[in-house]
């Protein structure tokens, strides 16, 4: 059927572009090492299923189910920025994704942010608690109750707080 092989060959393309993505960013947040996706358990691409191969550096490639907590996030948010590289959009929500990651893990993350933000001209909602993420942002959103069942909205420019703590220090 013609709708169905079009439907292979652009889900094909798509994987393949994934994959690079996917590969390029997997080595870049663990600062070396390797990971691949590979369609497994069916000979029509549309019927396949998807397994997540890793090797963090010094470490045996293996499936993502068996990585430490820490190395499955980063090797996820690899896999998610690889999607959407593939297809940037203006907007992207990330809720809470820096939460299982430690401080380096999170470095790494952020300037991961950073990269994909310029790369792609889209801005990011990030949702976090991590005091290391909320410092890397460029402005901060924040909902406090000042009184009970009275919600504010509170918002930090962090850049410019930033330049205005420079001209202080400059006069």
């Amino acid at each position: 059927n013609k709708l169905n092989k079009e439907a292979r060959d652009r889900l094909l393309g798509a994987f393949d572009t994934v994959n690079t993505h996917f590969q390029t960013l997997f080595t870049r947040l663990f600062n070396g090492g390797a990971a691949y996706l590979k369609l497994i358990e069916a000979d029509d691409p549309l019927q396949s299923g998807l397994e997540i191969y890793a090797q963090p550096p010094g470490k045996k490639t293996s499936v993502l189910s068996l990585l430490s907590g820490g190395e499955q996030t980063l090797t996820s948010i690899a896999l998610i920025f690889a999607m959407f590289l593939t297809n940037p959009a203006p907007i992207c929500v990330l809720d809470e994704v820096d939460a299982p990651l430690d401080e380096s893990n999170v470095d790494r993350y952020c300037m991961l942010l950073e990269k994909i933000s310029e790369e792609c001209d889209t801005r990011f909602l990030v949702i976090t608690h991590h005091r290391m993420t909320m410092a890397r942002m460029d402005r901060l959103y924040g909902v406090t109750m000042s009184e009970k069942g009275v919600s504010q909205l509170v918002s930090v420019d962090l850049k410019q707080h930033a330049l205005d703590l420079e001209e202080e220090k400059a006069a």
